[in-house]
């Protein structure tokens, strides 16, 4: 089944999602051609740099993994400032978006009324799917207030999707993907499979070729396993979600303007916005094209490298290293309540850990354990699937969701519709359905204890 981007990229690749920020109204947008953030961070001038960032405090979400080196450290810290820059259309927004930052909806959880960048949040996006097969993505916000995105008449699928957390991502990426192909149970145990993502879309294959980014071709990114490397992620949602074409997505994304139309070309070419000179930010010199690259590295002149880097790549500094959610030490009940969660056989999906290879990235992500709490698997979920089709995966089939940092990343589930972890075990379905029984049987006490467990990884 086709989507849209199919035919409106040079290179087809289904979304991410990763940036979502569906439930932003464009009102809620503030738009402006320029800015000092955005002009500092598009002027080909990385994002000022704070000496506090790099300080040696306990470990807290958002925090960059141990052990990296000054230069992996410095990385880092640009790319979380790149990460919370406002991007205008000068910067190369839209010209149909649904948010100016990736810091807009990366929030969860605030401390001291402070955002933590790089977090999951309640905000969502909205996804559908038509009788024609068509699978898209909703957008809130254009730039041209008489051309708006809107989702056919005759769609028959309408699903939201929360964002995910980044901590640990970049130890994630780095687990090797036999490690992920070897989780999958043949035969079945207690009703469940799964089945690795393993994609080969041209934009995985080009990272995998050129050595770029990890050589992973199996999913392990977003609620469909729809990504397997980072970059793929950034580029992906870097056009997505806030419009900026990039080296791997490199056109514009077209419009559903009304009814049950195709993606509207000639109204993505009205919706373009005015270009502007590096060398005269605050002057519009020419209407830009649906293929116009708006994000470059830092020289223009010369090519993407370590050292010449353009937003994606920063965006993926900073998601590689980051690190793991903190736990909290387990209390009596925590125990007991690990102890059950292993006795029911919630690991037969949410597997306690995996580990990484070797890394082309830090040797702070090699060889490590990685506690996620998952097995990066497709399961077929029943009615908790949410409809759509995208990547590798079928319209009832979701990743199993990392389970560490659970207790920053409330509401719960794909769409945020569990308000508590004990909503969020009861609604799952499917290749779930014989363990979801189990964890009912047990006394209320007993499946407190799991919840305190969850709480604390």
């Amino acid at each position: 089944m086709k989507e849209k981007y199919m035919m409106l990229r040079c290179i087809a690749l289904p979304l991410t999602g990763f940036l979502a920020a569906g439930s932003l109204s464009a009102q809620s947008l503030s738009v402006t051609p320029t800015s000092t953030t955005s002009a500092a961070a598009h002027a080909n001038h990385p994002p000022a740099v704070s000496a506090a960032q790099l300080s040696g405090n306990p470990p807290q979400f958002g925090d960059p993994l141990p052990g990296l080196t000054s230069n992996q450290a410095m990385a880092f810290t640009v790319g979380q400032a790149q990460f919370q820059v406002t991007d205008g259309p000068a910067d190369g927004l839209g010209p149909i978006f649904n948010a100016q930052s990736c810091n807009a909806c990366h929030t969860q959880p605030l401390v001291n009324s402070a955002v933590t960048t790089g977090g999951a949040s309640a905000v969502t996006e909205t996804r559908f799917g038509n009788s024609a097969g068509v699978f898209d993505l909703l957008h809130q916000a254009s730039l041209n207030p008489s051309v708006q995105d809107v989702a056919p008449n005759d769609s028959v699928v309408v699903a939201h999707r929360k964002t995910t957390p980044l901590f640990g991502s970049g130890l994630i990426e780095a687990i090797p993907d036999a490690t992920i192909e070897a989780n999958v149970h043949n035969p079945a145990v207690d009703g469940v499979t799964g089945r690795a993502a393993v994609l080969n879309d041209p934009v995985t294959t080009a990272i995998a070729a050129s050595g770029v980014g990890p050589s992973n071709f199996v999913g392990r990114f977003g609620w469909k396993c729809q990504e397997s490397t980072l970059l793929a992620f950034s580029g992906d949602a870097y056009l997505n979600e806030i419009g900026v074409t990039n080296r791997f997505f490199t056109t514009d994304i077209a419009p559903y303007t009304s009814g049950d139309q195709p993606a509207n070309e000639a109204a993505l070419v009205a919706a373009e916005p005015l270009g502007y000179s590096l060398a005269t930010p605050n002057t519009p010199t020419t209407q830009l094209t649906p293929t116009t690259l708006q994000d470059l590295p830092t020289n223009p002149q010369l090519p993407e490298s370590p050292t010449n880097k353009d937003d994606i790549a920063r965006f993926t500094d900073f998601m590689e290293l980051i690190a793991p959610p903190p736990t909290l030490p387990l209390s009596r009940q925590g125990l007991q309540g690990q102890q059950l969660f292993t006795q029911i056989n919630c690991v037969a999906c949410h597997k306690a850990s995996m580990q990484t290879g070797a890394s082309n990235v830090s040797t702070a992500l090699a060889f490590k354990n990685v506690p996620l709490y998952s097995d990066l698997l497709l399961h077929h979920m029943g009615k908790l699937g949410d409809g759509i089709v995208q990547a590798q995966a079928g319209a009832d089939e979701m990743r199993t969701s990392p389970l560490w940092g659970l207790r920053a990343r409330a509401p719960y589930l794909h769409d945020g519709r569990a308000k508590t972890v004990r909503d969020a075990i009861l609604m799952h379905d499917g290749e779930a359905k014989i363990i979801v029984e189990r964890f009912s049987d047990l006394p209320d006490s007993e499946q407190q204890a799991i919840i305190e467990f969850l709480n604390s990884i």
